[in-house]
């Protein structure tokens, strides 16, 4: 929940300005719902894809202060986040309602970007890999036939944030962070193969200009979610170029 006219603004007209067509990488903006439309505007004639920070579960009707799917793709936006770990922990959103959401997302033909990630607390009890698995399988299981819940993962991306590491100035190291990203590519792996290779798990935690070279030169990274460190324009340019 950051940003004004003025500075959305300038931070998209920045990051747009400093972008070309020669560049390999996706770039996505997600801005807070009531200005997707003008970072829509602002990011026209480049290869910035704009998405939403969160949308509902439900298809429309009396659910006040709720943005439909149909809301986001009406003004042009192509992604959505679903599951971010603030929407967990202070909105108590559970493994099923993202499930609903992710779900939903592809509905409307959105990407719907699935985070996930353990607490510290989690961390220290050496369940990591149990609550990461969790919050997978309620997207897979969502869907009667496992076969086609492994195919609509497949349509999504993974976003590995460990919220210890969130908005904390704490990084996991690469080592970390490639452990558990190889671990959901195995665990993946073990139920489809071409799903674990071809799906995208991007690291989301605390990622910046300094250590996004390191982060990204793991095997099993693909790419970032990046928080803070994109509300700062040459920030945010200098990691999409280290990403390439």
């Amino acid at each position: 929940m950051h940003g004004s006219l003025d500075s959305i603004e300038s931070l998209v007209s920045s990051i747009k300005s400093q972008l070309d067509d020669s560049w390999q990488s996706d770039v996505l903006v997600c801005p807070p719902s009531i200005y997707v439309d003008r970072t829509m505007q602002l990011s026209k004639g480049s290869n910035i894809a704009v998405g939403g920070q969160n949308f509902s579960e439900q298809e429309q009707g009396a659910f006040t202060g709720e943005i439909s799917g149909d809301m986001l793709k009406d003004l042009g936006a192509t992604y959505v986040l679903v599951g971010h770990s603030e929407r967990r922990s202070l909105y108590h959103e559970t493994n099923k309602l993202v499930a609903e959401k992710f779900a939903k997302a592809l509905e409307k033909g959105l990407t719907p970007v699935l985070c996930v990630g353990e607490t510290l607390e989690e961390r220290e009890n050496g369940t990591t890999m149990e609550v990461v698995k969790g919050q997978i399988d309620a997207v897979i299981d969502f869907y009667s036939d496992k076969a086609k819940g492994l195919d609509m993962l497949g349509k999504g991306v993974i976003a590995y944030e460990p919220v210890w590491a969130i908005g904390t100035g704490v990084t996991a190291s690469p080592e970390q962070a490639q452990d558990v990203h190889a671990s959901i590519r195995s665990y993946l792996s073990g139920m489809d193969e071409a799903v674990a290779e071809s799906i995208q798990i991007l690291y989301g935690g605390s990622m910046k200009a300094a250590n996004a070279e390191q982060l990204l030169a793991q095997k099993d990274i693909d790419r970032g979610l990046i928080g803070g460190a994109s509300l700062k324009a040459d920030e945010f340019i200098a990691i999409c170029k280290i990403a390439g």
